[in-house]
This record gives C-alpha cells, sequence and structure tokens, in this order.
C-alpha cells in the first residue's frame, strides 16, 4: 500500500504529524485524555494550511496515488506555478529597466530625435513590434514621439470618442494584423492518459501478474483449449475495469474543461461607433477604446487615453502588492491588472500573446486542482474500509495458505488439492497463485478507491447541472459547502430586487414635481444645472441605438435610471457635454456613498462642482436648495420637512438620490495635473438640486426562496446601503422580517451602530439580526467575521470591489454575474449569472444533494464490502474455499466503484432536502441511519447466502447430482443472488430516511440506465460467459429464487425504517483507532 506526497507519486506509507491551526480538533474526540488529532478533518479547505493539505495526504491509504489525487491541489504544481510567474515577471522589468536606461542614454545624446520607422502593417500606420515594444517596455519616449495615445490613435485608424467601426471586416482585419486576445491553451489529458492511470492501481496490477502466471500454468497443466481459462478471464476482467475507470474519468475531466472555459470568459465594456457594448474579453483587438471603472480588469495592453484618480493594483504582474496611480505620467496598463480605483479609458495596444499577461496565462494555463471538506473526509473513511480490509485480506491469505499446505482445501470432485511429496510444483504453483489472487480480489473490494472520487463525480454532475440554474462555480469546495450554510447575508439590489430603476418621485428644493417626467415644471436655471449634474458626474453614457430609432443608456442601473429621467424631461447628453470641460472626478464607492465631480464651463471662468448620492447624506451637507423659480433659499424647516419626504419614499422601498452643487472660483482649482490628481473636492455648503425617488421592485419568487430557506434552518440577512427606512420595506415585501410591527431589538440595525458597539455586543447583536442598512464594505465584512466566530456557517453575496475582503472571509463567496465586478469574481466561489437570490437558494439545494449523494453510495458501498467480506471469510475459515471468486469479486467491485457512484452520485436534489436542518461540517459522514440501513441489508446478505453455501445443496435437491456441478450451481446461485441483492439494494440507497424508495427515480434516467444495464449484463455473464467466471447456466426457477432473494430487501428496508435509533454517533472509537494506528 502506498501514499502520497504533494507531488502525487506513491511513496512508502508513514505519518508525520503537524501541529495545524486550521485542522481543529476532531468531533469524534470522546474524552479528552483521548487526544485524537483526525488528520482528515479540516472543515474548510478554502483556509487551509499547506501542512493540513500534506498530512492527510500522508495519512491516506492509496491503491492508486495518480488517480486518487488527480482532482486534489497539486502542491508541487502551485510552487512551479508561481515560480514560473515569478520569472516572466522578473524577465519583463528587467528587459524594461535596460531599455529604460538604453533611452535616457539616447535622450541625453540625441535629444529629439524620432523614432525609426519600420514597415507599416497593411493600412496602419505602425508596426506590430513598434506597438507591443512601446507598452511591454513602458516606453514613454517613444509613446510622446508618436504623439502620445491621440497619435497612436490616428496611426491605428481610431476615434478616440467613439471608439472603432463595429464591422466584422474591419476586426477581422485587425485580428490578422495585429493578432487575437486569446494565448495558447494546455489540451487536457488525453483518453490514454486516463487508461494509463487507472492502470496504475497496486491490487490490478498484482492481479495482472497474478493472472499471467495463472495462465502460463495453466496452459502448461491443461493445455492451450481449456487451460487458458483462469488467467484468460482475470485478465479480461482487470481490463474491463481499468476501460470503464478512465473511461468515467475521462468524461469528469471534459466537465471541468469545459467550466474552466466559461471562468475565463469575462464580459468587458468597450466604445464601438459611438455605442458601449459588452463583449467577451477574447474579442478585444488592438485599436479598441475601453472604458475602466472600479474593479474592472484590464483586458488587454494599452495606454490610457484620459482618466480620474485611476488606480490600478498591478499585484498579478508585478508580485507586489502596491497600488499605482495612472496619469499622463504613466500611462501604461498590463493586461491582467485590477481597477483599484477612479475610472478612466485606455487604448488597446497589444493582446493576447504579445502582452506579459498572455506569456504567463500560457505558461501556467493547466489548473492544479483543489479538494474539498468532504472528499478529504472520505479519504478518511476509505482509509479506514482499507484498513479492515488489508487485515480481513491477510487473515484469509494465511488461513487458505494453511489449509492449502496441510491437505484440507478440496477440489470441486472432492480430492485433495495438495498432497506432500505428490502433487507437482506446477500444480502447487498454480493453487498459491489462485489464493493469492482471491487474498487481492478481497482487497480490490476492500479499499473503495472510487469513494473519494464519487465527490468529484457528483460534483462534476452538480456543476453542470447548476450553470443551467445560472450558477458558476469557481471553487469546488463552495458546492458543497453551500449545504451546511446556516445564514445567508444577501445585497438587496439586484440580488433581491429585479436591477430595474426607474424615478418615480422626484422633489425640486421643497416642491414634489406632480409628474416627475415633466420637465416643463422646472425653472430654466434648475434645468441647465440638473442637466449639467446628471450629464457630466456619471460613469454612464446615452447614445442613439444601432438603428437610429431610438436612444440607449448604458451605466449602472442606479445611473442608468438617473440619465433616463434627465433624457425624459430634456437633457441633451451630448451637447450638454460638450458645454463644459470635466477637471476632477471623485468617483463613487459604497464606502462614502456619494460621487462629484469638478466642471469648468468653456465659455466662462466659472467652475461647478455636482455632488450625487444618498439623500440623506447628501442633505445634512447642504445649506440651501434652489426653488422651482430657480431662486436661492436657505434652509430653515425645509430640512426636517425633506427628511420627512425621504422618510416617506424610503417607506415606499424607494432608493432616494439627492443631486446638488456649489461654485467655486477657478483660482482656487489647481493647475497642474499633479495638484488636480491630489486635489479633494469640498463636500459641505452644497446647494440642493433635486431628490429623486427610485423604485426597484421586488424579484417574483424571491418571498417564496426566503421562505424555503427559512424552512430549511438558513437565516437570510439583508445587507444594503440603502438607508435604513427602505431596507425595512424592502426585507418586508420579501419576507426577511414578518410583520410591519414595531421592529425587536436590534433586529434592524444601521451598519455605523453595529461598528461602534463592543466585540461582544456585535455577537449578541447578530444573532438576532435580520436586515443592517447604509452599510459600508467594512460592515459586511465584521459582520461575516462575527458571525464565523459564533459557529455559523455563512454564505454572503456582493458585487463590488470592496466586498472582495468579504467575499473571501466568507465560508461560500457568491459574486453577481451581471453587477460584479471582476475583483468580486475573483474573491468569490461561486458566480450567480442571473444576481438572483432564487438561483442563491438553488445553490443551497445542490449543495445539500451532493452530501446526501455521497451518503447514498457510502450506504451502498459499505453494505457491499460488508457482506462481501464477512461471506468469503467465513466461508474460507470454515471450508477452505471463497463462494465468491476473482472474476465474481471484480464484477461487483465494478457495480459498486463505477457504476454505483454514477447512478447515486448524480441522483437531482428534492424537496426534501430543504425540509431538514443544515448539514452540520463535522457529522459523521457515516449517521446512525445509514448504519441501522447498511447493517440490516448486510446481516440479511450474509445470512442468506451463508445457508446457501452450506446447506444449499440440501435445499436445492442437488445431493444425487454430480459434486463437482452440484458445487457450481450452488455457488453461481450464491453469486447471483448477491449482485441482486445489490442491485435492488441500490434503490434503498436512493433514499436513506424515507419509506418509499421510488419517488422521482424515473426523473434521473441515468440510475435507470445503470441498473438496467447492470441486470442485462448479469444475465448475459451467468448464461453466455460461464467459463471465464466459472458459473454454469440456472434454470429459471433459480432466477427466481435470486429474483426473490433481492426483491426481499425491499420491504426488509421499509420495516427497518421503523427502528429508533440513538442521536450520540456510533462506531467512534474504532474509527480513532485505526486512523491513530497510522501514526505509529
Amino acid at each position: 500500500m502506498t501514499t502520497a506526497t504533494d507531488d502525487h507519486t506513491p511513496v512508502t506509507m508513514q505519518l508525520h504529524h503537524h501541529t495545524d491551526l486550521d485542522a481543529s480538533p476532531s468531533h469524534l474526540n470522546s474524552s479528552p485524555q483521548d487526544h485524537f488529532s483526525d488528520p482528515f478533518d479540516i472543515a474548510n479547505t478554502k483556509k487551509a494550511s499547506i501542512q493540513a493539505l500534506r498530512r492527510w495526504r500522508e495519512a491516506a491509504l492509496v491503491l492508486n496515488a495518480s488517480r486518487r489525487f488527480r482532482y486534489t491541489f497539486d502542491l508541487r504544481k502551485a510552487e512551479e506555478k508561481e515560480q514560473r510567474a515569478r520569472i516572466i515577471r522578473a524577465h519583463a522589468q528587467v528587459i524594461r529597466a535596460a531599455l529604460l536606461f538604453k533611452l535616457a542614454g539616447q535622450r541625453a545624446i540625441v535629444l529629439g530625435t524620432e523614432v525609426a520607422p519600420l514597415p507599416l502593417c497593411g493600412d496602419y500606420e505602425i508596426a506590430l513590434e513598434q506597438l507591443t515594444s512601446v507598452t511591454r517596455d513602458h516606453d514613454l519616449y517613444a509613446l510622446q514621439q508618436y504623439g502620445g495615445a491621440k497619435g497612436l490613435s490616428e496611426k491605428l485608424k481610431t476615434d478616440i470618442d467613439s471608439g472603432i467601426a463595429d464591422d466584422d471586416v474591419e476586426l477581422s482585419k485587425r485580428k490578422n494584423v495585429f493578432g487575437a486576445n486569446t494565448y495558447p491553451m494546455r489540451k487536457g489529458r488525453s483518453y490514454l492518459r486516463f487508461l494509463w492511470e487507472a492502470w496504475q492501481d497496486l491490487t490490478l496490477i498484482i492481479l495482472i501478474i497474478a493472472a499471467v502466471v495463472s495462465l502460463a500454468l495453466g496452459i502448461h497443466i491443461e493445455g492451450l483449449k481449456e487451460g487458458w481459462f483462469d488467467g484468460g478471464s482475470i485478465t479480461f476482467a482487470v481490463l474491463l475495469v481499468i476501460f470503464v475507470t478512465a473511461t468515467s474519468d475521462y468524461r469528469q475531466s471534459l466537465r471541468f474543461q469545459n467550466l474552466n472555459e466559461e471562468k475565463r470568459n469575462i464580459q468587458v465594456e468597450v466604445i464601438r461607433a459611438g455605442r458601449r457594448e459588452k463583449i467577451s474579453i477574447y474579442e478585444i483587438v488592438v485599436g479598441d477604446v475601453v472604458p475602466l471603472k472600479i474593479g474592472d480588469q484590464v483586458p488587454a495592453d494599452g495606454v490610457l487615453i484620459s482618466g480620474h484618480s485611476l488606480a490600478i493594483d498591478e499585484s498579478s504582474m508585478t508580485g507586489e502588492s502596491k497600488i499605482v496611480n495612472k496619469n499622463q505620467k504613466a500611462p501604461f496598463l498590463m493586461a491582467g491588472c485590477k481597477v483599484a480605483d477612479g475610472a478612466g479609458t485606455m487604448l488597446v495596444t497589444g493582446v493576447g500573446i504579445n502582452t506579459e499577461w498572455g506569456l504567463l496565462m500560457a505558461s501556467i494555463s493547466d489548473d492544479t486542482g483543489e479538494e474539498t471538506p468532504l472528499q478529504v473526509r472520505l479519504n478518511g473513511v476509505a482509509t479506514f474500509i482499507g484498513i479492515v480490509g488489508l487485515a480481513v485480506a491477510l487473515f484469509v491469505l494465511i488461513v487458505l495458505l494453511s489449509r492449502f499446505f496441510t491437505g484440507n482445501s478440496k477440489n470441486l470432485d472432492g480430492t485433495t488439492q495438495f498432497v506432500r511429496g505428490q502433487t507437482s510444483v506446477s500444480k502447487t504453483m498454480d493453487g498459491v497463485v489462485h489464493i493469492i489472487t482471491a487474498a487481492v480480489t478481497i482487497v480490490v473490494v476492500a479499499v473503495p478507491e472510487g469513494l473519494p472520487l464519487a465527490v468529484t463525480l457528483t460534483l462534476a454532475y452538480s456543476m453542470k447541472k447548476m450553470m443551467a440554474d445560472k450558477a458558476l462555480v469557481r471553487r469546488l469546495s463552495a458546492c458543497e459547502t453551500m449545504g451546511s450554510a446556516t445564514t445567508i447575508c444577501s445585497d438587496k439590489t439586484g440580488t433581491l430586487t429585479l436591477n430595474q430603476m426607474t424615478v418615480v418621485e422626484a422633489y425640486i428644493g421643497e416642491t414634489k414635481l406632480n409628474s416627475p417626467e415633466d420637465g416643463s415644471q422646472l425653472h430654466s436655471a434648475v434645468s441647465s444645472l440638473l442637466n449639467e449634474g446628471i450629464t457630466q458626474n456619471t460613469s454612464g453614457s446615452v447614445f442613439t441605438s444601432k438603428d437610429g430609432k431610438g436612444i440607449e443608456v448604458s451605466g449602472s442601473p442606479t445611473e442608468k435610471a438617473i440619465l433616463s429621467w434627465g433624457v425624459k424631461i430634456g437633457m441633451k447628453f451630448d451637447v450638454v457635454r460638450s458645454e463644459s470641460i470635466i477637471l476632477h472626478v471623485s468617483p463613487f464607492n459604497s464606502t462614502k456613498k456619494r460621487g462629484g465631480v469638478a466642471v469648468r464651463q468653456r465659455s466662462g471662468s466659472q467652475v461647478h462642482i455636482h455632488w450625487k448620492g444618498a439623500a440623506e447624506i447628501i442633505l445634512e451637507s447642504c445649506t440651501g436648495y434652489l426653488d422651482s423659480n430657480g431662486c436661492l433659499q436657505s434652509f430653515e424647516r425645509e430640512k426636517d420637512f425633506l427628511k420627512e419626504a425621504i422618510g416617506e419614499m424610503a417607506a415606499k422601498s424607494l432608493r432616494c438620490v439627492a443631486i446638488a452643487y456649489q461654485t467655486c472660483n477657478i483660482d482656487e482649482v489647481p493647475t497642474d495635473e499633479e495638484g488636480l490628481a491630489q486635489w479633494v473636492l469640498p463636500e459641505d455648503g452644497l446647494i440642493l438640486l433635486a431628490i429623486l425617488g427610485i423604485k426597484d421592485p421586488c424579484r417574483p419568487g424571491v418571498k417564496d426562496a426566503v421562505r424555503q430557506c427559512s424552512d430549511s434552518g438558513v437565516k437570510v440577512r439583508m445587507v444594503t446601503g440603502d438607508n435604513i427606512q427602505t431596507a425595512r420595506a424592502i426585507a418586508l415585501e420579501c419576507g426577511i422580517l414578518t410583520s410591519n410591527t414595531e421592529d425587536t431589538e436590534f433586529e434592524v440595525i444601521e451598519g455605523k451602530t453595529f461598528r461602534e458597539l463592543s466585540e461582544k455586543e456585535q455577537e449578541q447583536v447578530a444573532k438576532r439580526m435580520s436586515v443592517m442598512g447604509r452599510s459600508s464594505p467594512s460592515d459586511k465584512l465584521l459582520l461575516v467575521q462575527t458571525l464565523r466566530k459564533l459557529g455559523e456557517v455563512v454564505a454572503v453575496t456582493g458585487d463590488g470591489t470592496n466586498d472582495a475582503p468579504a467575499l473571501h472571509e466568507a465560508d461560500i463567496g457568491l459574486s453577481m454575474g451581471i453587477q460584479g465586478t471582476e475583483v468580486a469574481k475573483e474573491s468569490s466561489d461561486i458566480i450567480i449569472l442571473d444576481d438572483n437570490f432564487a438561483s442563491v437558494v438553488k445553490v443551497v439545494r445542490w449543495g445539500r444533494s451532493v452530501y446526501a449523494n455521497i451518503q447514498k453510495f457510502i450506504q451502498f458501498q459499505l453494505t457491499v464490502n460488508v457482506a462481501a467480506l464477512v461471506i468469503n471469510v467465513v466461508a474460507a475459515v470454515s471450508s477452505g474455499d471463497v463462494p465468491l471468486n476473482t472474476v465474481q469479486l471484480l464484477w461487483v467491485n465494478l457495480i459498486m466503484d463505477t457504476l454505483g457512484a454514477l447512478a447515486l452520485a448524480t441522483e437531482p436534489p428534492t424537496d426534501h432536502l430543504m425540509h431538514r436542518p443544515p448539514v452540520g461540517r463535522r457529522e459523521p459522514l457515516v449517521t446512525n441511519i445509514m448504519w441501522r440501513n447498511l447493517l440490516i441489508q448486510a446481516l440479511y446478505q450474509i445470512g442468506i447466502l451463508l445457508v446457501l453455501n452450506f446447506q444449499g445443496k440440501s435445499i436445492l435437491h442437488l445431493e444425487h447430482d454430480d459434486p463437482k456441478h452440484a458445487k457450481m450451481v450452488k455457488n453461481t446461485l450464491i453469486f447471483n443472488a448477491f449482485v441482486f441483492c445489490q442491485i435492488f439494494n441500490e434503490v434503498n440507497a436512493r433514499k436513506p430516511d424515507e419509506i418509499n424508495v421510488f419517488t422521482g427515480v424515473t426523473k434521473n434516467p441515468l440510475f435507470s440506465g445503470v441498473i438496467g444495464t447492470t441486470f442485462v449484463l448479469q444475465i448475459i455473464i451467468i448464461q453466455f460467459l460461464g467459463n471465464f467466471t466459472k458459473t454454469v447456466r440456472l434454470s429459471w426457477q433459480l432466477w427466481m429464487v435470486s429474483l426473490v432473494i433481492g426483491i426481499i430487501s425491499w420491504p426488509l428496508a421499509a420495516a427497518g425504517k421503523f427502528i429508533p435509533v440513538p442521536k450520540t454517533p456510533v462506531a467512534i472509537k474504532l474509527y480513532q483507532r485505526c486512523i491513530a494506528a497510522r501514526k505509529a
């Protein structure tokens, strides 16, 4: 037996004990004196240490390391990947440094000389080599010689404002000249590689060697015509196991490859033909104009056209955790980096393999895998079963060899197999080989190599189905951890609501507009300032639709709602935007709840500073307002009136946004670029222009989804940046709060209030809290940390860059596929593709289904293990013979491992799963209910088959038949009845805790197909392959006997479910001792 090191290669079995803070003491401890540390107890592989990951690998009993550890995190490859990345980064930096040194010398000698022209690329005025070297080498001098971003855009035939033409011919031409934004992907393992890995199983290798020896001896003793059957049948059975295993594994790998491709296909916003549109990152071409905002991934190499407070996180490329500010002095942008702050627009100059990111991804694109908590625990179960199986196999080997050499073993005709001094060496060797083969086969059946891999199978199946349910799994472990989730901290906007925002109420000063879309009610002075504030203080855009018949609006849902309202009240986006110049932008973020812009009129020297954000926050910064006649009024009682108006709108579940401004003299504005970048826009002394009430309806079905969570023991908490009244109103609509009566203490709380509590008070409040309003990302992170400290398994939704810490800290991070930034998606474990809370609940169902399916498979497999081992041991000890031979056990192993996993691991989730509490992360995998079920079935199978083994001849009236034929009929019936018991018990395993095991059986065609295929193959084996399996054809009466023996397991299972079981887990001490023995 072997274990595997971190590089997946077998080594001699050993165990090293490591101190590990991530793997907490096992729940299996019965007393403090035991000091039992379970290496397989890793509750959360997301944060597990390298020592913990190494420790469980070294403790596992493994027959085929390359197959067992195929889908685990490859520690050696991960290290190689990081080293390769460091080399690429270092080379790029050395080249860049040398070039900068060289260029500095050139500037000193020949200042003003222009870049030497290279041959042009097609219709473009710049060569590919020149273009890529400018950004790759951060050659500012060369960029200036080309005329900066504007000059480069002219050479690339790009309009710096409207982008390139959205034309297939133009795009194709650019790809041909400058390359596509793709990189060579390493091919996945071939089918032959999977065959080779399946062949690496130590026991199968021993069986093949034994089969070859048996083949040679058989032909020598009995001649070619009869002598090849024993060795040939074992060889065929082993090859069948290898091919079926490899085929199953290969199909799983294809599923994972498809899912990995989905993860890499990022959607990016570009400007083409004056319109903003989202395209695949692979469709980006040189010359594209790409707008960037907080959380975006830079999709290709490029230069900055314009930006405001743009800060880039370049750690993915440079390896240094440093935020780099980008401006005209540092305009180069590298693919793969993330936007940490600000906004800007870039011109793409390098794509695909012509970028450092492309080179990096091409060299490290192979996946290093990942283990899941269930996978680790199942390795523990497999090790426990394997140790028992090894002991049984060794015991059977000793007993059979002892009986053989003492003359107590008989042939089928009753003659003694070995007589000292009389039996030939070849016959002796043949007998010994048969005994060794029988013992090794017991090991094959006993050590469940397929058990940990069943997790991979069910995860691969679940992930594919979850894609249809609008959930893309980025981390395998999240899929099963979701089944243990006890609380979901959900965003409001877009998750619980539709994210289809419209302005339904508007206040201009203290006056409420009768019709919020009637611009004629506005004074020209108010209208002018509003239009300027809406147009310039936005990351969105308004442009003509493709058909030219209407307009389209881009931006976040809130931005789109305000821009659409502006258009309805008469705003001309392009005209208004052209009348002023943006001096500085303070981008909106979820911490300060506001965003501002400073603009200067082209026709004058006056500067307007426009602010937009949370209504109550902006209102507190205002000292006056413009009334409906355009006159400036100071606040007296009006502020209280407007606060009440905000409260009323919030109570109607409206998001309240205020727009305000102030004037500033041109002398107070910094004149240089560096000064502007550091300028902090004044936030006080503002003049209120408008307060808007924006409606975002609840999603249909979200109330049912919240109720489902509540019924299943999962508490839903809403965490939102909206004010507390809006949050409460939406929570009532969604069913998170149950009534509109006064909230219980701390059920609804503001983020600031929660933040200011002591640590103990935070823990007490977190238990009761259902809604957190006006929360910042740091409040969300604090809540997650507090809940996890209380022992909750926390799932968190998030879409912004600032949500990344909370998504990473949570047990399951759920990012939004539509509104989520790339930073949020990379920090998450699962991407909710439709941003819908109902999809989050479906993920919970699938998570529970994964756990339930694995438990079904364990129950089925343990039943087979116990029955097969006991039958062969009792028969070996009592009669010196085993009724289930090598080929028969290999067929049973195939039913149990591969076909059983296919049937039970692919059961779809049922409503029953959502009517029970979450699965505790440290609950035993084999529950008392499962022990009851498997013991009933195993005892029944053992009893009935041992009776047939010892009394079969008399029961079947075979006493007067030829002894050899009678024994063959008896053993064939035992084998047939045993397989039928497994087929019918597979149906029982579908519903371990339900009486009716047939519910929904037609909804899983794969299950029906596996059962039907196994049944048909068993008939073929018995009726036509007797020479290979050492069986004879059975009469129809004996077929009926086999069928009845199998069918009895159904009523027996139903009756057994009325037997009560204790709540305390059983069989704990034995498991502890077996695993602890590995430390010796």
